[in-house]
């Protein structure tokens, strides 16, 4: 079985536990604040009856506030299983649609969305072939917004070579985590981009959580990205582009 297909069912499975839990509370850990909140922060500056498009969006966590900034949102995802998730939450919004879709092979014409965004879903794609996707079916001077998980700092790069270990995570998407190259490579494809970066300290929150709480350990978290240069030390990343016109 090829590591598509094993993630495949590994996101079927978690959707089908929710769809036989009817629990569709939606619960984003605290340190994942930052980096998405900044993110959403990004959408409030742009069209709202822009045609976004969001790629992986696995169950929908991050879709009702593209839903709720009046965006026409088509969420995709290759899991049909996660597809039924989002249209439980989802489907009563007239500006909400979903689609299952291989984001290496997106099922529209070129050009079809003023926007595209991404949530944690880079690594399960080949990068070059994702980004030549994105690219195609962005109008010129759309705009494109990722928020991932960074590939350069050691320790992260170890945690995720443990769960990697355990069989939670397939060989695939190691080598497909987003990392500073990939991150040049698409701001020079699409011919403007700017970067901001997150959590180089996130390693450190389950000893900073015997200490303090939450709230403070994200004031220190973002102070410490604030008054240093952490780009090969984040977590996270996020990521805007602007396809320019040729």
């Amino acid at each position: 079985m090829n590591d598509k297909k094993i993630e495949l069912n590994r996101y079927d499975k978690r959707a089908q536990e929710i769809l036989d839990n009817k629990n569709y509370e939606i619960k984003v850990p605290s340190y994942l604040n930052l980096a998405h909140n900044y993110y959403f922060n990004l959408f409030k500056k742009l069209n709202k009856k822009s045609k976004l498009l969001e790629i992986g969006s696995g169950t929908g966590d991050y879709t009702f506030k593209l839903i709720e900034m009046s965006f026409d949102v088509c969420a995709t995802d290759l899991s049909e299983k996660s597809i039924e998730v989002m249209n439980k939450r989802y489907s009563q919004y007239k500006n909400f649609s979903s689609k299952i879709a291989d984001m290496e092979k997106l099922p529209f014409n070129n050009e079809s969305f003023d926007i595209i965004c991404s949530a944690g879903s880079l690594s399960y794609g080949d990068s070059s072939i994702v980004m030549n996707e994105i690219y195609r079916v962005l109008k010129y001077n759309g705009i494109v917004i990722f928020v991932d998980s960074l590939n350069n700092n050691p320790i992260y790069k170890l945690n995720r070579y443990i769960h990697y270990l355990r069989n939670n995570r397939t060989k695939s998407t190691l080598k497909q985590t987003a990392d500073i190259n990939l991150i040049n490579k698409y701001i020079k494809k699409f011919g403007e981009g700017d970067v901001k970066y997150f959590g180089s300290i996130t390693w450190l929150f389950p000893l900073l959580k015997i200490l303090l709480k939450d709230e403070l350990i994200c004031k220190l978290s973002n102070w410490v990205d604030r008054v240093f240069d952490i780009k090969y030390s984040a977590f996270k990343f996020v990521l805007i582009l602007k396809k320019n016109a040729r």
